[in-house]
């Protein structure tokens, strides 16, 4: 039985304090991984795309966001996954950029671009001007494609000498 009057927007805030098992400072929602939130009946539906396909945290999250909607006294939650369209940086909200940064982690630092209308030969794209999230400078290169999650890549201020990780645009 759902918990009478309760309303999507209520929903969607009370996701926004379910944190993501991998970046704790980072809600679900400001991530961009909760799609939609729906009624089906009694029945909360809240549909969540994985950062990328294979992401070994996607039951953890599903786990967490039927824990969080359940102590607000909805008990029958259902979770859809939805692949398509495939999860994007572009779907982070500003908030979620900022939390990453004070981190320390660089949020993306471009959009991503649709490449379905080109037609010339695929090349390697310079990498981006990441902002160090210790001192501010752009003055940063990469180290390392791959970082502490397969989301991210490792770089270094040059100013600050600090190490970093930059959450890939994708």
């Amino acid at each position: 039985m759902s918990a009478p009057g309760v309303t999507t927007g209520q929903v969607w805030d009370w996701l926004g304090e379910v944190a993501d098992p991998e970046i704790p400072v980072i809600s679900v929602v400001d991530l961009g991984i909760v799609r939609e939130v729906a009624f089906d009946g009694d029945t909360c539906v809240v549909t969540i795309t994985p950062t990328y396909s294979g992401c070994p945290a996607m039951g953890v999250i599903a786990d967490a966001v039927k824990d969080a909607l359940q102590a607000h006294g909805l008990q029958d939650v259902r979770i859809a996954s939805r692949l398509s369209p495939a999860w994007t940086t572009d779907w982070m909200s500003e908030a979620g950029k900022a939390a990453l940064t004070s981190y320390g982690i660089a949020p993306p630092a471009q959009q991503v671009i649709d490449i379905s209308g080109l037609h010339a030969g695929i090349r390697r794209r310079p990498a981006p001007v990441v902002a160090c999230p210790h001192c501010g400078s752009s003055h940063t290169q990469p180290t390392s494609e791959f970082g502490s999650t397969p989301c991210k890549a490792l770089y270094k201020c040059l100013d600050c000498r600090e190490p970093f990780d930059y959450f890939k645009c994708h």
